[in-house]
């Protein structure tokens, strides 16, 4: 990549030069997920064009921070996955979601949700230092889009699709930022009818708790 070089001796620098180009790290996003077939890749990232999807695939193996894998059974065929070097993005990249939820707003005209950049807002807005002790199972239903996420004890493991035996299904729309931020209270998400719940409703409070992206509280 010396082509597209700042000219500058400094690890930002440097880390654009590496995922600065356009839709990197939105691969890498994904990828933090899992890994995925290029036809995944694109369907995740709808406006990508396909000559750019390999372009950046291609540099990101370059720079060693992608490679290709065969997929575990019962999958079969060859898929991308992120390196060790490319794992070490994950806190930049949570970073970098929980910096931007702040900007988000209503959503522009013609802007999708994804299960994989839902999965990873789940992970950047988990607040481990709330979740000591607990164990509880959440499964999320976005519109057609399903996640889940199991959290034991300060540790959380999230990922598309759904859950054996959650404690709390959660149904939900665009009402799920305005819950996470604190700007719609739980009960009144429930009596609006913006969240409809399977199981005690008494945990959408303790959910809430453990992804709160606002600053306060």
């Amino acid at each position: 990549m010396g082509s597209r070089s700042f000219g500058q001796y400094c690890g930002v620098s440097r880390a654009l030069e590496t995922v600065g180009e356009r839709w990197a790290l939105l691969v890498v996003r994904d990828l933090l997920v899992g890994p995925r077939r290029f036809s995944d890749l694109r369907r995740g990232l709808p406006r990508i064009p396909t000559n750019i999807l390999s372009a950046r695939l291609r540099e990101l193996e370059d720079a060693g921070v992608v490679e290709r894998t065969l997929l575990p059974r019962p999958e079969t065929g060859v898929a991308y996955a992120l390196t060790p070097l490319g794992r070490q993005l994950e806190p930049a990249v949570l970073a970098l979601g929980r910096w931007g939820a702040t900007l988000l707003g209503d959503p522009r005209a013609g802007e999708v949700v994804t299960v994989d950049s839902l999965v990873i807002a789940l992970r950047a807005a988990f607040r481990p230092e709330r979740a000591a002790g607990v164990h509880l199972g959440f499964e999320l239903r976005f519109g057609a889009l399903t996640l889940h996420a199991r959290v034991d004890d300060g540790a959380l493991a999230a990922g598309p699709g759904a859950l054996d035996a959650p404690d709390l299904v959660i149904e939900a729309g665009p009402s799920l930022r305005a819950l996470l931020d604190g700007t719609l209270l739980p009960a009144a998400a429930l009596r609006r009818g913006d969240v409809r719940l399977t199981g005690d409703r008494a945990l959408l409070d303790r959910f809430v708790a453990l992804f709160h992206t606002g600053a306060a509280a």
